[in-house]
């Protein structure tokens, strides 16, 4: 049985990355493939108890560190419980953020060194990359105006603007650094224009597969 395929879905808060994830796995489906939907943290019972514990703490601090290995705590469970297991039974899964959001959010936005999350990637998923990482982009501002109308704020949610802007930053050079996995939607235009780059991202997909 041939490999799934692992596709990754990142950007920050308020690009959209919901609709467009059901748009990509609609589409996948559509052409007869099974899909395994996830996301992180979170994807296992387990790690979605680590995502309340990351997303809605009480008042005690969490060091950068502390955020960055509860991340990859919940990473661990997620790629050998669920990811693993499902690409190797010939499944794509669609992941909404992976390790790039932990390069973006604790390297970029907390200023942890880029080494040792690698580091920390390579022992917690090794060779496990996605074969596309699809970055949802748009400037801070009008990211952060969307997400604003979504509800009451988590605790990552509610950094402010110079955060997000050097999370941007960091994803933005991650995709100029690996251009061959990373496909770069542009999502201020309407969100047919971008769920159109989406389904012409999955016809390529699925004719090289």
């Amino acid at each position: 049985m041939n490999r799934g395929r692992f596709i990754t879905v990142e950007g920050i808060e308020g690009v959209g990355k919901s609709s467009n994830i059901g748009v990509l796995v609609e589409h996948i489906e559509q052409a007869g493939f099974e899909v395994l939907t996830t996301r992180e943290p979170g994807g296992t019972p387990l790690a979605e108890d680590i995502r309340n514990l990351l997303m809605h703490r009480g008042d005690e601090t969490i060091p950068e560190i502390a955020e960055l290995l509860l991340m990859f705590a919940a990473r661990s469970l997620n790629v050998n419980n669920n990811i693993k297991p499902a690409l190797e039974a010939g499944k794509w899964v669609v992941c909404d953020r992976f390790t790039d959001s932990s390069r973006a959010y604790q390297g970029g936005g907390r200023g942890l060194p880029m080494e040792v999350i690698n580091h920390v990637a390579d022992w917690v998923h090794g060779e496990l990359w996605p074969d596309v990482t699809i970055l949802l982009d748009a400037p801070v501002e009008v990211a952060l105006g969307r997400a604003n109308h979504r509800g009451a704020p988590d605790r990552i949610e509610r950094e402010k603007h110079e955060f997000f802007a050097r999370v941007r930053e960091c994803y933005l050079n991650l995709a100029n650094a690996e251009p061959d996995r990373f496909v770069v939607i542009d999502t201020t235009r309407s969100l047919e224009d971008v769920q159109a780059d989406v389904m012409l991202l999955v016809q390529r997909l699925l004719s090289n597969n």
